[in-house]
């Protein structure tokens, strides 16, 4: 097992009517909010309207950035940053799902410095300082309600991935399984397969960590026994919640105790995906991991065997992909590039990108060459 110092300060509140609590929240940290939100599911589900409730009974005063994109983009983050900085705000209050919560996390940074979010993500910042984070959470899906990671994307560069930072974290974070209840059978689906793609992410990364592969495991087997339940019952609050808090512990360090690292190649690749085709981010991932993951077998095969083992009770790595691949099916997620109606004419731009941007994850025992990406390329095509 590594060495490890675990950290997380985010103050979570989860559970219906949990909104109730923001105004006080919002009123300990400040006296203006920059609201950022997206294009129109918290003006549907009721989340803006609670939060901008909240905001005015506790005397905040309140600027709103809308229109944030589920891939989103930097120039929305500076944008936003020119509007805080013009109206002084002293908080930046997030509604909705991992884009919102993102962008205001690098707008959190770039706003006390005037500095641009691509510089902060390309590390040519280095932040000490960021204003107070608030998220309301509208989807269960990236575990950005509880870590310090942002990811956007720049489309003149062409590039998308993530950035992490202790300043990052959101001080709290609003978790009310009602707000999700609204959320389309395929999103919701694109949320379930992201938040096993996390945990897998960690569980392929370097270390040993006996612990964390059992934390790994059940977030995991929590996902494949409710996953498939919600997409019969997406009104279901119950089943909601348990996707919900499933998604949240995926991602807030609990599967990286012990561990040195993650491996992240998938997502690094998946990436590619939405830059090209603004495919939504879990859709690449369904259609991606299980590309990796048989690609990888000659490398990964012990791990692969493992997670078999403790997911369907077969120590096999044929059965550990092939039985991932069918849950992701089962939660309407495509596995194939076609079924996004991506043709195998776009193979060499896909590749092209791939290669330009040298996609590659953290575990250098898992890293790729061009020949090992134009393999994995091929297999989200094969039958």
């Amino acid at each position: 097992m590594e060495n490890f110092i675990a950290y997380n300060p985010t103050e979570l509140h989860f559970g219906k009517d949990i909104i109730k609590e923001l105004g006080n929240a919002a009123h300990a940290l400040g006296k203006k909010a920059l609201l950022v939100y997206g294009k129109g599911s918290v003006l549907r589900n009721g989340s803006y309207q609670d939060t901008r409730d909240q905001l005015d009974k506790a005397g905040i005063n309140v600027v709103e950035y809308s229109g944030i994109k589920p891939n989103p983009l930097v120039e929305d983050v500076d944008n936003a940053v020119t509007l805080g900085l013009e109206n002084k705000v002293d908080m930046v209050l997030a509604v909705g799902g991992g884009s919102a919560i993102d962008s205001a996390k690098l707008i959190a940074v770039c706003i006390p410095e005037q500095w641009s979010g691509w510089d902060v993500m390309k590390g040519r910042r280095d932040p000490v300082r960021a204003l107070p984070v608030l998220a309301v959470l509208t989807l269960a899906a990236t575990g950005t309600e509880m870590n310090s990671v942002a990811v956007v994307q720049n489309n003149q560069r062409m590039e998308k991935f993530g950035y992490r930072h202790p300043v990052m974290f959101p001080k709290h974070s609003f978790l009310d399984p009602s707000y999700t209840c609204s959320v389309p059978l395929d999103h919701t689906g694109f949320g379930i397969v992201d938040l096993v793609a996390h945990v897998l992410e960690t569980y392929f990364g370097q270390g040993d960590a006996s612990l964390s592969d059992r934390f790994a495991a059940s977030i995991i087997q929590e996902a494949m026994e409710f996953g498939p339940q919600l997409m019969e019952k997406p009104e279901d609050y119950t089943l909601r919640a348990r996707i919900m808090l499933a998604a949240t512990t995926a991602l807030n360090g609990l599967v990286s105790y012990g561990r040195l690292n993650g491996d992240w190649t998938s997502h690094a690749l998946g990436h590619q995906l939405s830059l090209l085709f603004d495919t939504a981010h879990g859709a690449s991932l369904s259609i991606v991991f299980p590309a990796w993951m048989k690609h990888m077998k000659p490398r990964i095969g012990s791990r692969l065997e493992k997670l078999g083992e403790d997911l369907f009770g077969n120590p096999s790595a044929d059965h550990a992909i092939e039985g991932l691949e069918s849950f992701f099916k089962r939660v309407l997620c495509p596995v194939r590039l076609k079924e996004i109606g991506i043709a195998p004419d776009q193979n060499e731009k896909i590749l092209a990108l791939m290669n330009k941007n040298k996609c590659n994850g953290k575990n250098p025992d898992n890293h790729l060459n061009d020949l090992d990406r134009e393999k994995i390329v091929e297999l989200m095509y094969a039958e």
